[in-house]
């Protein structure tokens, strides 16, 4: 048995799984996992965040992992999971397996959206705007990890309201959903669409 005079320190707090510190792990600390396959078809896997919650029994306290997954392959095709297990490891496996079970094809232009969306998944509400060559993806991290997974790189982003990282990943990704092409609207229209070239420049 343990010396009950002598108080604990934090390592052997943190060994028994006690203490009041975070339960949940952010994004710097969580995996980012590349799967084999062919170069067409490479998926890449991001832990977006990973959640613990304990459950008080009998015999002490059972805790429980959820972790947010998205999986795209940066050519226009994105999916999000959200696997529980009672081990880390575990529930980003389901997570990765349901993300990728639940990919969508999104309609990008070049490396960016082809016009602004506004979308909305309970509380976290997100606007997407496109941005000219060069910018880069303004996000933050969540939002950045679906951006990226589909396969866009300049982009001007603002998450508005919640700050739960399943409800920005879900209104993020009802908003890449939401695009579309002008060659696809012209089509849905029955109207005949005539691509114009953009003038040569005359160097002197």
């Amino acid at each position: 048995m343990p010396d009950i005079t002598k108080p604990e320190t934090g390592d052997q707090r943190a060994a028994r799984g006690g203490g009041r510190g975070r339960r949940n792990k952010p994004i710097s600390e969580a995996p980012e996992l590349n799967f084999e396959g062919q170069e067409s078809q490479e998926l890449t896997e991001k832990v977006v965040f990973i959640n613990r919650s304990a459950k008080v029994v009998k015999g002490g306290r059972r805790f429980n992992f959820s972790a947010l997954v998205v999986v795209g392959n940066k050519k226009g095709s994105v999916g999000v999971g959200l696997g529980k297990a009672g081990e880390v490891a575990d529930a980003i496996r389901r997570g990765g397996e349901l993300a990728r079970n639940q990919m969508v094809s999104v309609s990008l232009k070049d490396v960016t959206i082809p016009h602004e969306v506004f979308s909305t998944y309970g509380g976290a509400k997100v606007l997407l705007r496109p941005a000219s060559p060069g910018t880069g993806i303004i996000a933050g991290r969540t939002v950045r990890a679906v951006l990226e997974s589909a396969g866009v790189k300049d982009v001007l982003s603002k998450s508005l309201g919640s700050k739960n990282a399943a409800n920005v990943v879900k209104a993020t990704l009802k908003a890449l959903c939401a695009l579309r092409l002008r060659e696809d609207i012209y089509a849905s229209r029955g109207l005949s669409f005539k691509k114009t070239e953009a003038p040569a420049t005359v160097v002197p």
